[in-house]
């Protein structure tokens, strides 16, 4: 499997991005796509996530209302949509991909890692 992530950058306070992940090369359409993000010196958290088949999304506290996920089954892509972001969603966002339909909110349930982009907001 193969995992292309885009759309990082530097930003201001309040402003939106829109990360993608193209993924190819997986042998079923039965899989979760999730984004983490890293900030330095941290571990790698949760972000949202959703279910190819049927769409189902999941989301961490911290991006609640303010990040949305969703996909385009003919592109197999995967979009992280953020909006008014903060100086605190600054860190490096990875897409990745686990087999099954059962979410998890553990980087270790996933291996299928994307390269990462770098986003940046300022204050």
């Amino acid at each position: 499997v193969q995992l292309q992530a885009s759309g990082g950058g530097l930003v201001q306070a309040g402003a939106s991005l829109r990360l993608s992940c193209a993924a190819s090369g997986h042998t079923s359409n039965n899989y979760i796509m999730a984004w983490f993000r890293q900030a330095p010196g941290k571990e790698r958290y949760f972000v949202a996530s959703i279910r190819w088949n049927g769409g189902s999304t999941f989301y961490a506290d911290s991006v609640k209302g303010r990040f949305t996920i969703s996909r385009d089954n003919a592109k197999n892509t995967v979009y992280l949509q953020m909006d008014s972001l903060k100086p605190e969603d600054t860190a490096v966002y990875y897409c990745a991909l686990r087999y099954g339909a059962v979410n998890n909110y553990s980087r270790y349930a996933y291996g299928n890692w994307g390269q990462g982009t770098q986003v940046t907001v300022s204050s």
